[in-house]
């Protein structure tokens, strides 16, 4: 392991640790986890990439979100057929070999996973462990996804919202100590970071390194027919570039991807630095690790400048924000605009 930059340049406690803010990070993209899958045989693919994170160096590594599982939300499932995909806690006997294995090796992690609170509500998950395997931070999805009721003739469903309750935490940003150089850190899963309110909390807590897990459908998970796997690779891309330029934040976005059960997951996964620029960026479909230097100080350029929000946001224009969840159009749109607007959606629907 090439301590000095794991280590946040040398002794993370010296002067020079905190003048030199250089974490060594990866990417842990997983490729498809199959429904006949074994606990066992998905949790070694996790403890190999984990390895590999950690020769090469990295301080921490990111997995996907429900990594330790298929996306079973594809699938319309009850009783105990459901019950099987969510952990009671975290860690548990399970999953306690890559708590240890990571510890041992001084490696911090994120990860994703379906989460049965005390309450027995159930969540989308994850959490931020440090590298003495102390959970640091746990976050709960907020942007669910797809629908309540299964849609009628689809081959594959997207039931977050049947299976998981909105998450109640907020977006709650979190300092690490001094083996990840104080960074300031947040969390997101999946469909959180297309929407900029979820970086923007973030931002407004300073945060210096966003880390989101991902299962992406490689089509449309609504029923659309225009998006492919390219589009939505694009789209997955994109948001996470132009949100960490928008915020002056390094973002890692890990997927899990390939062909899961016959539905497909896009890849894509990447790091991201606070200019919005792809500094890492995984080649394939399966399981592969990818890992870069994060230097913290370059999100002080846009914290300090072009996004310095104390000196030129403007929150009292922003009300609506709060007070709207869904559209409302201007009034006064005339009748010929309408009668023209009926016509194309009539067409549309041909």
């Amino acid at each position: 392991m090439e301590r000095s930059i794991a280590s946040c340049i040398g002794n993370p406690h010296s002067l020079e640790a905190i003048l030199v803010r250089i974490l060594r990070a990866a990417a842990a993209q997983m490729g498809p986890t199959q429904k006949a899958d074994s606990r066992e045989h998905t949790l070694g693919r996790m403890l190999e990439l984990l390895e590999t994170a950690a020769a090469r160096g990295a301080s921490l590594v990111v997995f996907p979100e429900l990594a330790f599982t298929t996306f079973f939300p594809r699938w319309y499932l009850e009783g105990d057929a459901l019950d099987q995909y969510f952990e009671r806690s975290m860690p548990n006997p399970a999953v306690q070999r890559l708590f240890d294995r990571a510890r041992a090796l001084r490696v911090g992690f994120y990860i994703g996973y379906a989460e049965q609170a005390a309450d027995r509500q159930r969540y989308n998950c994850s959490i931020l462990v440090d590298r003495d395997g102390a959970i640091l931070g746990r976050y709960r999805k907020v942007h669910l996804p797809g629908s309540v009721e299964p849609r009628a003739g689809a081959r594959f469903q997207q039931l977050e919202k049947r299976y998981f309750s909105y998450g109640d935490l907020g977006f709650p940003a979190f300092r690490a100590g001094p083996d990840w150089c104080h960074a300031i850190m947040g969390m997101m899963i999946c469909n959180d970071r297309r929407w900029p309110e979820s970086w923007r909390v973030l931002g407004l807590q300073g945060v210096e390194l966003v880390c989101v897990g991902y299962n992406s459908a490689a089509y449309d998970p609504n029923g659309g027919v225009t998006e492919d796997a390219a589009l939505r690779t694009f789209h997955s891309m994109l948001v996470t570039q132009a949100n960490a330029y928008m915020n002056a934040t390094w973002a890692i976005a890990v997927a899990k991807a390939g062909d899961e059960d016959g539905s497909g997951l896009i890849g894509g996964s990447c790091i991201v630095d606070p200019n919005g620029r792809i500094v890492a960026e995984a080649a394939t479909l399966g399981d592969e690790v990818v890992v870069a230097d994060l230097d913290l100080d370059l999100c002080r350029q846009g914290k300090d400048k072009m996004f310095n929000f104390a000196a030129h946001r403007r929150p009292e224009q922003y009300a609506l924000i709060t007070e709207r969840a869904g559209v409302v159009e201007p009034a006064g749109l005339d009748a010929v605009a309408t009668n023209l607007r009926n016509q194309e959606a009539e067409r549309r629907s041909r």
